[in-house]
């Protein structure tokens, strides 16, 4: 016969905090969001801590290079999309372990004969203002000059003049050598009044470019997370199928910490993936999942996981609950697996962080995320809607969108991560292919979310993740208290065009 649970799988929805006693300390800016990432034995530190409790989704649509690079600046981890080739994922790894603080590879270049039209549209799609134009029109052609705002009036000129002729040349830039240091580039920034300053080789080739907004928010990154050598963590994903050719290409690159990525992690193949390497790679850190129980979590940490990754269907993008009716509430799924995380660790001294993955609709549900158990989130919608996510910037209705699609779509075809051990295609789709509001920036969103996540915190009593988990009251709410909670019996004034 069937087992049965006795209570119905809730979501994070359905749960608000109670507050608690607020000392004189509990101010948001005594709150420490530090968090370990893979496993540790009782009394020692882990080989990785984050800095925040955020990590971006292995998804074609999320995590690349340029996320990676923004997430470690704010102290959290990307985990590199696995479907791509292996090369392809190596190669992103290593252009962030290569990558230079305050030193930008330019993702904007045009050519010549880049007309104002097209460039328009690229202003739009990358939301840079400043570009690069190179003899071949790539990132590290021949510089020949550089095109800003200040350098065209759209309303008086015509949409098919072409760069050479308003860009301003290179015999009229402020540049300098490639070996420049930082301190020096700022340094000639600020004497010259520049707004960047373009590094070249002796080929005049474009390198790097400096920018003096980077100055400041160099400064402020004082979270990010960086490895003994101050190069960013990345983290990769890998799947239960090439792991013996990916693994060794990943690590190679620099990979810090790498992730199965499954719909499904309760499985002989990823307790064979997980042998492998921990036989070959004895130092690599490598997190499994997904599951959404005592069992699946106790199998994944015997089996060896750094980390497991808890959640099915509760993605945006996933409908692995409709099409095949398997998965349980995010909420009720974190806390089953947490408390079986907090008997293991009982039982055999050795702690194996939860990474909660999907569900979160609010930034508020990462809080109840984090009180309920979990050490940190994998967050894919969350983070496709922000500039630095590989996906295109698009207008409908006036309105601008970030596409967003699933691994299991069409789209992304991205069989491995479904693999049964059956044939080498998906059978049917587990995503949807959609759009996002576009937000804007990382940093200034992941600003405002922590905000809310240490004040919160503290009106629990709580400066650090494991005293939220100890001080925390949890309350389930009925549908009424739902929609208390936000505003009601009121008409708001954006109805009417909003204030005067």
């Amino acid at each position: 016969m069937a087992f049965y649970f006795k209570e119905p799988a809730h979501t994070f929805g359905e749960y608000l905090l109670v507050p608690g006693y607020s000392s004189d300390k509990c101010i948001p800016a005594n709150v420490s969001l530090k968090t370990p990432l893979v496993r540790f034995r009782k009394g020692e530190e882990p080989a990785i801590t984050l800095n925040i409790p955020m990590v971006s989704a292995i998804m074609q649509s999320v995590s690349d290079d340029n996320m990676a690079i923004a997430l470690a600046k704010e102290g959290g981890v990307s985990f590199i999309y696995g479907s791509q080739t292996v090369e392809q994922e190596a190669a992103m790894v290593s252009r962030v372990k290569h990558y230079k603080s305050g030193f930008v590879s330019s993702d904007s270049n045009i050519k010549p004969t880049t007309t104002l039209g097209e460039i328009l549209e690229l202003r739009d799609k990358t939301n840079h203002s400043t570009m690069a134009v190179t003899e071949d029109g790539t990132p590290t052609g021949k510089l020949l000059g550089i095109v800003t705002s200040r350098d065209y009036r759209v309303t008086r000129m015509s949409m098919d003049t072409q760069a050479k002729e308003f860009m301003t040349p290179f015999e009229k830039l402020v540049y300098a050598g490639v070996n420049t240091t930082l301190s020096e580039a700022n340094d000639i920034i600020w004497d010259n009044k520049l707004n960047m300053l373009p590094l070249i080789d002796k080929d005049q080739r474009l390198r790097y470019m400096v920018f003096r907004k980077d100055y400041t928010d160099n400064k402020e990154n004082t979270l990010e997370l960086t490895d003994s050598d101050k190069r960013y963590l990345v983290g990769a994903g890998i799947n239960t199928r090439d792991y013996a050719e990916r693994v060794p290409a990943l690590l190679k690159a620099g990979a810090d910490v790498l992730c199965i990525d499954s719909s499904e992690g309760f499985s002989e193949w990823q307790r064979i993936t997980l042998k492998y390497i921990h036989e070959n790679f004895p130092e690599a850190k490598v997190g499994a999942g997904n599951v959404v129980d005592a069992d699946g979590f106790r199998f994944l940490a015997d089996a060896g996981a750094d980390f497991v990754k808890v959640g099915i269907g509760g993605g945006s993008i996933c409908i692995t609950r409709e099409t095949k009716g398997i998965g349980r509430g995010q909420a009720t799924a974190v806390i089953d697996v947490c408390k079986a995380r907090d008997e293991y660790y009982e039982e055999t001294g050795v702690y194996v962080p939860v990474c909660s993955d999907g569900g979160i609709v609010h930034d508020y549900h990462m809080t109840l995320a984090l009180a309920m158990g979990a050490d940190f989130l994998m967050l894919g919608r969350y983070f496709s809607r922000f500039d630095e996510s590989p996906t295109n910037k698009i207008k409908l209705n006036g309105t601008y969108y970030k596409e967003y699609w699933g691994e299991g779509s069409n789209r992304a075809r991205n069989w491995q991560r479904y693999d049964l051990g059956g044939d080498k295609k998906l059978s049917f789709e587990e995503g949807v292919d959609s759009y996002v509001p576009y937000a804007g920036s990382l940093k200034d969103n992941v600003g405002v979310t922590l905000a809310k996540m240490r004040s919160t915190m503290c009106n629990c009593g709580a400066l650090n993740l494991k005293e939220l988990r100890d001080k925390a009251k949890l309350t389930l709410v009925s549908s009424t208290s739902i929609v208390e909670g936000g505003s009601h019996d009121v008409i708001l004034h954006e109805k009417f065009g909003g204030r005067n």
